[in-house]
């Protein structure tokens, strides 16, 4: 098993463990591999040290620094602990949520006029959809959810 130090353009850093570097090689060039905090699928090997097991106490190491966001863009690489905690709050949104893909701003409608039963739910709005439901007195969060988070792990 080969465990590899990964990172998308936005600068999220991420691990990921594959069968062999053909694998890791095969399932990036077919965009299977994606990063779990924005779904990006451009993603790059960092450089990391191999681990061997040699029977000696393993030598300190410093905290690794996450990755600067690429030059011209705002992305922020967050801490491993919270990426970890976004990326678990955004599997239990997902799993209580009902996703309505694209009727987002319809659906929201129908609930605040009474016209179906209320129930969380999540989709897509254009910012103009979300900003008219806000007009409406229609309370919305814009909260994008990793690819990731909407999926079982295997």
């Amino acid at each position: 098993m080969k465990v590899l130090d990964l990172h998308c353009h936005e600068g999220h850093v991420f691990e990921g463990w594959f069968a062999s570097e053909d694998d890791f090689q095969s399932q990036n060039q077919r965009g299977l591999v994606q990063c779990p905090w924005c779904g990006d699928s451009s993603i790059s090997k960092r450089l990391s040290a191999p681990r061997l097991n040699l029977g000696a106490k393993p030598p300190a190491v410093a905290p690794a620094k996450p990755a600067a966001a690429p030059v011209g863009q705002e992305s922020v690489a967050l801490p491993p602990a919270l990426q970890a905690a976004w990326l678990e709050l955004a599997r239990k949104i997902a799993a209580n949520t009902e996703d309505v893909g694209n009727r987002f701003a319809d659906e929201a409608r129908r609930m605040h006029h009474g016209e179906t039963e209320e129930r969380a739910i999540r989709g897509q709005a254009t910012p103009d959809e979300a900003a008219q439901l806000l007009d409406e007195g229609i309370a919305v969060l814009p909260l994008p959810l990793p690819a990731a988070a909407k999926e079982t792990l295997h």
